[in-house]
């Protein structure tokens, strides 16, 4: 019994770290596609609102994946180090800033209803990601 507890445990460590690199190992329009795609079966997007989503979703894949790929470079080179409070502040207010904006682009192109409930999606995703975040905090 206790083998399979460390074996499941392991397994399961490994899952979570598998997931984030296979994400990453897709291309900008691929990750963009599939954001599309799943926004279009929760809100019933029009073909219109489809391709207005789809570049929106491909500016930030490609934002994230520029992001992702400057911080292992550093990372890989040695010249990643932690930032300075000042710099925290700059990154949390860029990234507000682009979530304000990216807010804004949705609401204009759905509809009220379809951003309503885009907001409760969002907000659901945003509460999992927290608790995921304490429950890692936790364990490690």
């Amino acid at each position: 019994m206790l083998l399979t507890t460390f074996g499941v445990m392991a397994q399961r460590h490994e899952g979570q770290k598998m997931r984030k690199g296979q994400k990453m190992d897709l291309t900008t329009e691929q990750m963009a596609t599939l954001q599309t795609k799943k926004l279009t079966l929760a809100l019933d997007l029009s073909e219109k609102q489809q391709n207005q989503i789809m570049q929106i979703s491909l500016e930030q894949a490609e934002f994230r994946k520029s992001k992702w790929e400057e911080i292992n470079v550093k990372k890989e080179s040695g010249e990643w180090k932690k930032p300075t409070s000042d710099e925290r502040f700059e990154m949390e207010n860029a990234r507000l800033d682009r979530q304000i904006a990216h807010q804004q682009k949705m609401k204009e192109v759905l509809s009220d209803e379809q951003y309503q409930t885009w907001k409760k999606i969002k907000q659901r995703r945003t509460m999992h990601g927290k608790k995921k975040m304490r429950e890692k905090g936790r364990r490690g």
